[in-house]
């Protein structure tokens, strides 16, 4: 059987490609297994730099929950399938490297959730983005409610969520729910990786204490956001990476990071 999901690493990066464009992509049960077992990998990497996740085809990143397979299951079961769903989608979240979603087509419902787990977000100009829950008597239930309007505002959020508005990669990329939009010509792969090469100049250690210090100031008030960004940065201090920046700043020369 083909993988659900490729792996491949390039220049320690992984990348992960959901391969189901029969299907458009959709998410399955077993495809959220997968993407657990893919986190649970990236997170013991420890020559991880960052996580690409794409799709197959040009058609769509991810359309979205199988509803083929959701509409043989009854209450109890779409409940065990959405915690599946939520434990893969928190552990991408929680990822200790910048993770990059790379939308090549559509990105809704459970598609759009799965993307806003990542930092950030690229995508092809064809693009479109959307939550259609409410439309299907349910609503998002991997995130979503929580994730957009940490991203866009309340206001926006509600309007994608309640009132089912869908986004073209121009709008997209006006409210900040996406970074960049891919050149003509350029797949969202490639976006990605060209995104992601300020990395290869950037201190491991540091990246992963930055995005430890954003993130858990979102969860709380200032001063308790100041409180772990002062924590972040004594993962720094004393280390390897900020001694050979010292050194390469003396010296004009280009630092060489170790991660430690």
């Amino acid at each position: 059987m083909h993988p659900l999901i490729r792996l491949e690493t390039q220049n320690s990066v992984a990348i992960w490609t959901i391969h189901r464009p029969e299907r458009r992509n959709a998410l399955s049960r077993d495809m959220f297994v997968e993407l657990g077992r893919l986190a649970a990998r990236a997170a013991s990497d420890t020559e991880l730099r960052a996580v690409v996740i794409t799709a197959e085809g040009e058609e769509a990143f991810c359309s979205g929950a199988d509803l083929k397979e959701r509409i043989l299951l009854n209450a109890e079961q779409a409940r065990e399938v959405l915690d599946r769903c939520r434990d893969a989608f928190d552990a991408i979240d929680s990822l200790p490297v910048p993770v990059v979603a790379a939308l090549n087509g559509v990105a809704l419902g459970g598609g759009l959730e799965l993307a806003l787990t990542a930092d950030f977000r690229v995508a092809v100009e064809s693009v479109v983005l959307g939550l259609p829950e409410t439309g299907l008597g349910i609503i998002p239930g991997a995130g979503g409610t929580q994730r957009l309007p940490r991203l866009i505002g309340p206001a926006r959020a509600k309007e994608m969520i309640v009132l089912g508005k869908r986004l073209s990669a121009h709008e997209a990329l006006a409210m900040g729910l996406i970074n960049r939009i891919a050149e003509p010509g350029q797949s969202a792969r490639a976006c990605a990786l060209t995104f992601l090469e300020p990395l290869n100049r950037m201190a491991p250690l540091a990246v992963r204490s930055a995005l430890v210090a954003v993130d858990q100031g979102l969860d709380c008030g200032l001063a308790e956001g100041l409180d772990a960004e002062r924590r972040a940065y004594e993962q720094t201090l004393l280390s390897h990476d900020r001694e050979e920046a010292l050194a390469a700043f003396r010296d004009k020369r280009p630092p060489h990071f170790k991660g430690h």
